[in-house]
């Protein structure tokens, strides 16, 4: 019987870093985390809404911030596996979700709850820190932080 050698599928990882360390922003609270994620939400922050992530060293400053998802009106995804997988690539400490509610209403759903507590399960088992989700409006910001849901 004659077999055949696979080879595996990999991802290969480039790692390309654009800012010096002492130029990075250092993510104090809540109120800097929508400041830096802000600009990110410009052209949807009231039609659609969008769910980005942000990256962090162990220094709590920013690696840099990745789109996850694009959705309708009412709901966005996160898909746990794209932003584990992209936290492992920038060599992330910790991460920030965050996502907008076109609507205006800050209050999370369910459903926001539920994947934010999927999210930090999984952060748990990569010694990965979820410190923050963030729901935006154009005006205000909701912190799962700032109310004791993390």
């Amino acid at each position: 019987m004659k077999t055949t050698e696979f080879t595996m599928p990999e991802i290969t990882i480039s790692y390309k870093d654009n800012v010096k360390a002492s130029e990075r922003v250092k993510i104090l609270s809540s109120e800097t985390s929508y400041s830096y994620l802000k600009p990110f939400y410009a052209e949807c922050m009231e039609h659609h809404e969008e769910s980005y992530v942000m990256f962090l060293n162990r220094a709590n400053k920013a690696l840099g911030v990745s789109l996850i998802s694009k959705g309708g009106m009412a709901e966005t995804v996160m898909d746990v596996k794209i932003i584990l997988q992209t936290a492992l690539k920038v060599h992330a400490s910790g991460i920030i979700l965050s996502h907008n509610h076109p609507s205006g209403n800050l209050c999370p759903s369910e459903p926001d709850k539920r994947i934010t507590s999927r999210i930090k399960e999984a952060c748990k088992c990569l010694d990965l820190v979820l410190l923050d989700h963030i729901i935006l409006t154009d005006e205000h910001y909701y912190s799962f932080t700032d109310e004791g849901l993390i």
